[in-house]
């Protein structure tokens, strides 16, 4: 294999790429561009990204986008490729690795100005995995945010009636699974975080686990809520599910809801260093199984306990590592959720999720709200 070209490179916008804003701390709505180099990092920005760049960027030299376009039309009108190259010959750069995301087309581009852009393997960042103790700190903060949204949500459902009908009904007429997650998203919102496709699944539309929730909610039945929301100051997510029932809970889903619980407890159990990703959901699926709880397809849909048990967060709702059926080895300074779950048609669904930060010793878990299915 060719050896990967010491400078990096990387053009978009840091709002909406977590590496770019790994790398610099600067979050910006518009591309800007990105050069390392010998370990120093230079960012060129416009004129409307100039002053916030200088003020915020970390450890980052900032150069203006529009002194270069001008060099190359008086207007400053210049095509994006145009001034990249030119960034880059006068930091003497002609290869640079980029991330797999990076623009093809302007990739082709560049290569017709002679800057050869070699895709780098997966992950850009890899120390991104590794979080520093602000990275843990943002992500207890958006953490709070989900946890005062759940509560905000747990509230809204207390405050129902109950119908003749078997429905929640609330200012005279059925609550529905819209009306909760607009609940909870107005508390995130009002803490300075952005919801982002939050879950407020009633019954078996929960047994879909990405499925968000609609209609009219049921008293007695599940509700799954996956609620994760990103700061808008740090970019971090913080995420964390709990199911809950209006009412009362049937015997099998207590007796479900207490086995997922045993689920996660077994996961923090084994969430430590050297500990890899697979043995753990392993260890939780053989449980499941174990009590007579088996994963497969019935009735022409996946039931059971069949998506992983967690995976890394941060700056992205999914990212490294997994917590899986790859060999993820898990190291001290890992963020992870811990979310079994069972899903049967009938039923609905049970998840339970918290957030663990990985130790020197073993892990801690960063979900301070409590588990209870019953809300009265």
């Amino acid at each position: 294999m060719k050896k990967l070209p010491d400078a990096r490179l990387h053009y978009a916008a840091s709002e909406h790429d977590a590496d770019l804003l790994y790398a610099t701390g600067f979050m910006a709505p518009d591309p800007f561009l990105f050069v390392e180099v010998r370990g120093e990092r230079t960012i060129t920005a416009s004129d409307l990204e100039f002053d916030r760049a200088r003020a915020t960027a970390r450890d980052c030299r900032v150069l203006a986008w529009m002194e270069f376009a001008r060099k190359l039309e008086p207007r400053g009108q210049a095509p994006a490729a145009d001034v990249i190259a030119l960034v880059l010959r006068k930091l003497r750069v002609k290869r640079a690795r980029v991330p797999r995301q990076f623009p093809l087309g302007l990739a082709h581009e560049l290569a017709q100005r002679g800057i050869d852009c070699v895709p780098a393997p997966e992950p850009f960042w890899p120390e991104r995995a590794l979080k520093r103790p602000d990275e843990v700190r943002a992500i207890e903060a958006s953490l709070r945010a989900a946890e005062a949204g759940l509560q905000a949500g747990i509230e809204a459902l207390r405050a129902c009636a109950i119908g003749r009908d078997g429905y929640l009904r609330r200012d005279g007429r059925r609550f529905t699974a819209d009306d909760l997650r607009t609940v909870v998203n107005q508390r995130i919102l009002a803490l300075g975080c952005m919801p982002a496709r939050t879950i407020c699944a009633p019954g078996d539309e929960a047994v879909d686990p990405h499925e968000v929730g609609h209609g009219p909610i049921r008293a007695n039945q599940p509700v799954v809520m996956d609620i994760f929301p990103r700061s808008e100051s740090t970019g971090y997510f913080g995420d964390m599910t709990r199911t809950v029932v209006r009412g009362r809970a049937s015997e099998r889903l207590k007796e479900v809801y207490a086995l997922v619980h045993e689920g996660v407890k077994l996961g923090h159990s084994r969430v430590k260093p050297g500990a890899a990703g697979n043995d753990i959901h392993q260890a939780i699926q053989a449980l499941f199984e174990s009590r007579g709880y088996r994963t497969g397809v019935k009735d022409g849909r996946m039931q059971g306990f069949f998506h992983g048990t967690g995976h890394g967060l941060g700056l992205e709702i999914h990212e490294a590592p997994s917590i899986g059926k790859r060999p993820d080895v898990l190291q001290a300074g890992h963020v992870v959720t811990v979310e079994p779950g069972l899903y049967y048609l009938g039923l609905g669904g049970v998840r339970i999720e918290d957030v663990a930060l990985v130790t020197k010793t073993g892990s801690r878990n960063l979900t301070r709200v409590p588990k209870q299915l019953e809300i009265g």
